[in-house]
Order: structure tokens, then sequence, then C-alpha cells
């Protein structure tokens, strides 16, 4: 069962473990720990964490690896076969099950971490169903809506306008009226005006990112999430999966109906690595995008675009809601130099190390005081990231919720993706996801 299970989660193992570091493990150092990441924009800040590291730590030094998210779980999973894992390894809360499954992690209940010195959430989505911590938490993201600046004044909009907006799944509230007049045809006409041609649409009120496979974080997660839709019965470690509830099937009707009517791009629009809504958004083809707080960086060097940010708008439960995702770092259960990598885990996991990568202004560290230095650099860029942050400081206006954490993650993947783009792409009905549920939570009962 657990050979099967890696097998799902690599996709394609026939991928050749070339341009993966430590690949003769033998030839390593005691003194180094060899850690691998996937973002590039963060990887200035940990070689810096990484300086003041080796200064603490005479006996040791931290080798960099950074491989892109396309190949980067294909190439750490083949590495766990064939026995070349590095001695740590960014983690991402959507594999974490899988790996705990495999008893690939080593425990980190020794560190002496606590759930309170992190923001809230972080730290506890990291312990398995065995009662161990199998990752020090590094940083979190929320998500919230972008805007062009000029688009809006374009259209006789304020910031204050789309601030207050309200949805629901009927008639979509002043969000889809908001969205509507935001889109614009070729001859002009504005989606809320007659004589709009939805086939022929120059700028679309919301861009689109795809259609959001299971989990929907920039897609559609804030509107289930509003409408007080959970993706399993459990906040964690869920033993049974909700894609069949009718609450969640009328909001993607609803959202996907948005294309329909022309007002967001449609699924022919979007190409995984191409063509994201952040593409859109830069080309001038969407006035607005559901982006995550990691983007910030780039909406703002996007040429020519002035852009802002603004909360999501509130659902029929009365609230707003984001998912709220972090990201950790795990010690590899064949870590060559273990006793190391602990250590370094532990110091990224810090207020020094946080503090540092928070002054890069790239994310926001996991601890409050790394989060409060990252918002400083960020405003010294001119970048305003209240729009993220208000989650986590008003949980009475706001409803956070992680990514969903269960067993099964790449199989739940492989069944939800296909079907998710069935809805999106070829208009069937939300209806049959009912089967696919079912399937997903067939794999759950094993």
């Amino acid at each position: 069962m657990r050979f099967r299970t890696l097998v799902a989660l690599t996709g394609a193992l026939a991928l050749s473990l070339t341009g993966c570091a430590g690949s003769d493990p033998g030839a390593r150092s005691s003194r180094t720990v060899t850690y691998w990441l996937w973002d590039a924009n963060q990887l200035p800040a940990y070689e810096a964490c990484a300086k003041d590291f080796e200064k603490q730590h005479r006996g040791l030094d931290v080798k960099f690896t950074q491989i892109g998210w396309e190949d980067y779980w294909t190439k750490l999973t083949a590495s766990f076969i064939s026995g070349t894992e590095p001695d740590v390894f960014t983690n991402h809360i959507q594999k974490f099950g899988q790996f705990a499954d495999l008893q690939v992690l080593e425990p980190l209940d020794d560190l002496g971490m606590k759930d309170t010195d992190y923001q809230p959430g972080l730290a506890a989505n990291w312990v398995a169903q065995d009662g161990h911590r199998y990752g020090a938490p590094k940083d979190w993201d929320t998500v919230s809506l972008f805007y062009n600046k000029k688009m809006l004044v374009d259209a006789d909009l304020t910031p204050k306008d789309l601030d207050g907006l309200r949805w629901n799944p009927k008639d979509g509230g002043t969000f889809e009226k908001t969205i509507a007049h935001l889109t614009v045809d070729r001859n002009g006409k504005r989606g809320d005006e007659p004589g709009f041609d939805k086939h022929k649409v120059k700028t679309y009120g919301l861009a689109t990112n795809g259609a959001g496979d299971g989990d929907g974080q920039t897609q559609w997660s804030p509107f289930t999430g509003s409408a007080g839709w959970s993706y399993t019965d459990r906040k964690r470690w869920g033993e049974e999966y909700r894609y069949g509830d009718k609450t969640f099937q009328s909001v993607i009707e609803w959202y996907f109906g948005l294309a329909k009517k022309g007002y967001m791009a449609p699924f022919t629009a979007w190409n995984a690595g191409l063509n994201q809504s952040n593409a859109q958004f830069a080309a001038g083809r969407a006035a607005t995008a559901f982006d995550g707080a990691w983007m910030l960086s780039t909406y703002a060097g996007f040429k020519g675009i002035d852009f802002g940010t603004v909360r999501n708008p509130t659902g029929p439960t009365g609230k707003r809601a984001t998912m709220m995702n972090g990201l950790a770092d795990s010690v590899t259960k064949g870590a060559r130099n273990k006793a190391g990598a602990k250590k370094w885990v532990a110091y990224m996991a810090s207020d020094a190390c946080q503090r540092t990568v928070g002054r890069y202004g790239i994310v926001f560290p996991a601890t409050p005081s790394g989060t409060d230095t990252a918002v400083a650099a960020y405003k010294k860029k001119g970048i305003d990231t209240s729009a993220f942050t208000t989650p986590v400081d008003d949980r009475k206006q706001y409803r956070t919720f992680p990514f969903p954490i269960t067993n099964y993650a790449a199989d739940v993947y492989a069944l939800m993706h296909p079907a998710m783009q069935d809805v999106f792409g070829n208009g069937a009905p939300a209806s049959r996801l009912d089967e696919t549920n079912d399937q997903i939570n067939l794999l759950l009962d094993q």
C-alpha cells in the first residue's frame, strides 16, 4: 500500500534524478546539511540565515538546492525511493499527509516548538495522526483581490467600493455586478450594458487561474469558505470529503457561471505555468484577480500597471473568508546529518531567522515578529499588505481555513483535477462531483 501511494505521488517515476543535489550520499561531508526548496525568490533570504547559522555552528555548513515547483515534488519523491533525499526540505501541507503515511519524515518533537510561538493554527497543522510533529513553521499566506487602479477609475469605482462587496450564489450580489461592470468588450460595451458581446471580450472583470482542482486556493475557496462550506468532516485529518455537498456545488455552479456570462476569463484562457491569473492581469486582460500574498512582489514588478488589493467579498455567512496556508521545513528520516539538520530547522523556525527573512519583504514569516518585520519591509516598497494581514488580525470578520489535511492527498488530486476541469472547461454539472466524492471517500475508508 505504501509503495502504491508513493507511485501516485510522483506521477511519473520515469523522470531521472539528473539535476538533483546529493546524488552520491557517500560524497557528503559530515559538516554539510543539504536543504531543498522551490522558491527562487526566497533563496537569498535563507542564504542570509545560513550565514548567521554557520557562524553559530562552526562545524556545519548548509548546501542549498533550488528546484522549480513543477519538478520539485517528483524529484523529491524519487529521491526517497533512491535513497538520495536531502537532509531538510521545504514541505507543503498538501503533501504532508502522504509523506507522514510513508514514514519518510523525522519527528521534531524534541525541538520544543510551541503552537503559541507562531501565527494561530500554523504549528498545529504539522502534527500527524500519530501525535508527532513533522514540520517547523516557516511562513504563511492568505488570498485577496488584486485590482488594476486605472481600470477601477475608468469604471467610476473606488477601492472602497471594491472592499465593501458582498456575494451570494443566487445572483452574485454586488460582487457579480461589479465584476460585470469592470468587463469591457471589443466595442467598448461593459458587461452590465445593453449590447455587451460576451464572445468578444477585451478585458475581463475577473481573471481565471484554472478550475482549482480540489482546493481552489486562488479560485473559488474565498467563496466556498464564506458560504460556510468545509472540505472535510474535520478541520484536520478528516475521514470524509464533502464535494457532494449542495452548498459547495451551488457555489461552483455560480462561480464558473461568471465565465459563461463573459465576466471571468474562460477556461481556454488558462494554461498552467503560462497564462495564470497574474499573467492575464499583467497583460491588461483582466481588471481583478484573486491571488496569494506570495505574489505581492510579482504584481509590484508589472511594468505600466499600478495595482491595489482589497479584502475578499462578504459571503452568505456574513463573513469574509480566505485559505491561510503555511509552509514548514521537515527533516527526512534518511538524513545523513540528522543532528545538523534538526539544528538548521530549529534555527529557520526561530525569530532570528524569521526576522531576517521578513526584512526581504517576499513572504510573511510564521512568527509574529517575523510577520511585523515583513509588513514593514513591504511598506518601504510602497506595498500595502493589510488585505492579507487582516484575516489574521480580525477573526470576527474573517474565517480562515487551511488546505484539506488528509491521507491520500495525491489520489484526491488525481480524481478532482479532471473532474473540476470537466465542470469548468466542458460545462459539466457540478452534481457530477457526487460520484467523484464517493470515489475519494472510498479511498479514505481503506
